[in-house]
């Protein structure tokens, strides 16, 4: 390929990926910048291990972590001919029944999709452990979840993933965190905490989950990433912005679960006690650490060789 055509090539796909993800070209200024060095180290490592690895990527609601991961995707398979697939731990949400029937058997806040107990893990790990089994060629089936609708796509709308995949790339809001002990949980730290949970069942049912549902995934992670939010206070405008967004992209008229800011702020204290966790522990633990200023721009990189997230 001549230097002419890897310039055309390249050109196309960062023109599609703005395109797709309704970007301006500053976007792609500062990626060069910030993550291309994150996107050679992952393909260096990659050629090292010499087989399928699995990268996490953590950040808080509405930090930018799909379209960072896009991003890698797009970069590692254009620049170094890797094939790489992007998950979403929250295409792995159980589907709005199953939900129904953890309320109504277990707690009326696990109807909620987000936090460990809401998710189908055995799936999850089924669906990680074809993308990594470098021997096989019988085709993957990734599974979608519409947030509009708050429900699983049918089988129909699944894509498929023929391997060998060199990468798989999976974020997560809560990709790293670490179960509590018990008397952690004890005080409620926010209003639904403590008006919704006063028996503390659903945050002891999610932080159990957490220990023996994620613990063991973290040991298929070859590298860390973390996307770093300056505070919680962020979540709430960087989540509205992507309810707004959303709201663009669903048809006018169609059943929708879209949030107004009344039941996105209720919303949001789901996920308050273990994003607080992962932004004040896990910055010391990843490999990959970016800081993120309120603007959700990066404004600091940090890099550690091994990580400190174990099973």
């Amino acid at each position: 390929m001549t230097s002419g055509t890897r310039q055309h090539h390249s050109r196309h796909w960062q023109d599609e990926f703005l395109q797709r993800h309704q970007l301006d070209t500053a976007y792609l200024d500062n990626a060069h910048k910030w993550f291309t060095p994150l996107v050679q180290g992952l393909a260096a490592h990659q050629h090292s291990a010499g087989r399928s690895i699995l990268v996490a990527l953590n950040g808080c609601q509405g930090s930018g972590k799909t379209t960072v991961c896009d991003y890698l995707r797009c970069a590692l398979e254009a620049e170094h001919r890797l094939q790489t697939v992007a998950l979403s731990l929250d295409d792995f949400y159980l589907t709005r029944a199953q939900r129904q029937m953890l309320a109504a058997s277990v707690d009326p806040l696990l109807a909620t999709r987000g936090v460990p107990g809401t998710h189908d893990m055995p799936l999850l790990r089924a669906t990680l452990e074809q993308l990594l089994d470098s021997q096989r060629r019988e085709p993957v089936t990734i599974p979608r979840f519409d947030k509009a609708t708050d429900d699983r796509h049918p089988p129909a709308g699944w894509d498929d993933i023929t391997p060998p995949v060199h990468i798989v790339l999976l974020e997560g809001w809560c990709l790293g965190a670490q179960a509590q002990p018990r008397a952690a949980l004890s005080q409620p730290i926010n209003a639904l905490e403590r008006e919704e949970d006063a028996s503390g069942k659903w945050r002891n049912y999610s932080n159990t989950r957490l220990g023996s549902e994620f613990q063991p995934l973290y040991a298929l992670v070859d590298q860390w990433i973390m996307l770093r939010a300056p505070s919680f206070e962020c979540v709430f405008d960087w989540r509205r912005e992507q309810e707004q967004k959303l709201a663009a992209r669903t048809p006018a008229g169609s059943a929708s679960k879209l949030m107004d800011d009344r039941a996105l702020r209720r919303f949001i204290q789901h996920y308050e006690r273990i994003t607080r966790q992962c932004l004040s522990a896990l910055p010391d633990k990843v490999n990959h650490l970016f800081q993120l200023n309120a603007a959700r721009e990066v404004i600091a990189y940090s890099h550690r060789e091994h990580a400190g997230i174990m099973p």
